[in-house]
């Protein structure tokens, strides 16, 4: 596969891309270790690198692993936080959020995209794993969106859920959660 074609494979920055990156370089501590899932680009994750002491990224995208390690951050391939046996202070996620029908297909812009059903499963599925990787007062920030139901993540026992960024465009509303284990 030619990189052209691996580049195609990979979520580009938008603009939940940089609402998060805004958000998680105000959220970082120097003394950070931060890890950023799904990193895609890995333009968040390269933000990151001049505001915590380490930062290291995972996407299950080959494509977007590659990405990460040609901005010099350091990214393994796994899904969400599978692969991963270190602790973090600040975990950022911009998951798939839109939600996925019987009709889209089996790609990886598709992946990148489509949260399940609901628009919700792949976000959740984090929530319930990423704890295990977490510093007991470790942070998380997490992109969700109107059309997937930003409200779902707020009802959740097992987490403080705080709005701390919100931006609308076009046909829905996209906020930045930050999280805390309860």
């Amino acid at each position: 596969m030619s990189n052209e074609d691996s580049e195609a494979d990979v979520y580009p920055p938008s603009e939940d891309t940089y609402l998060l990156r805004e958000v998680a370089v105000e959220e970082a501590r120097f003394d950070d270790t931060a890890l950023e899932v799904g990193t895609g680009s890995g333009v968040i994750a390269e933000s990151l690198k001049e505001n915590v002491e380490r930062v290291f990224a995972t996407d299950i995208n080959p494509g977007a692993v590659r990405a990460a390690n040609e901005r010099g951050v350091p990214a393994v391939r796994t899904d969400l936080v599978a692969g991963l046996d270190a602790t973090f202070d600040l975990v950022v996620f911009n998951p798939p959020y839109l939600p996925s029908t019987d009709e889209t297909p089996d790609d990886a812009m598709s992946h990148a995209l489509g949260g399940g059903e609901t628009g919700l499963e792949t976000a959740e599925r984090f929530l319930d794993d990423v704890k295990r990787v977490l510093v007991p007062e470790g942070r998380i920030l997490l992109v969700a969106s109107s059309l997937s139901g930003v409200e779902e993540f707020e009802k959740r026992d097992d987490y403080v859920v705080e709005r701390v960024a919100t931006e609308r465009y076009f046909f829905e509303e996209i906020v930045v959660l930050r999280l805390f284990p309860a």
